[in-house]
């Protein structure tokens, strides 16, 4: 069995996983409403690989764009991909006054 994140690491991969653009924070934030409770130690790396990229190709992969391909083309991004893609994000009903 895989082992669990910790209190503590949970925390700093969550600090590390805030990004400058909205839509892949919301992505993120899900991911984290959804598996916070069983994030495993090879979720997280996977997260963190995702985490080292720019904003931009992050959101491409989100949104399916690109496909994920090279160096970061590992299991545990594929993982992580799938369930940062699983449901569809909420959209915000728009105000009329």
């Amino acid at each position: 069995m895989e082992e669990r994140l910790d209190e503590r690491s949970l925390s700093k991969l969550r600090w590390r996983c805030r990004r400058g653009l909205l839509e892949n924070d919301l992505f993120i934030e899900r991911f984290f409403r959804h598996h916070e409770e069983t994030i495993t130690t090879r979720q997280a790396a996977g997260l963190m690989t995702l985490m080292d990229l720019t904003d931009n190709d992050l959101l491409d992969l989100l949104l399916g764009r690109v496909p994920l391909a090279g160096e970061i083309d590992l299991p545990e991004v594929r993982e992580v991909l799938v369930q940062l893609r699983q449901s569809p994000i909420p959209v915000p009903a728009k105000h009329t006054l």
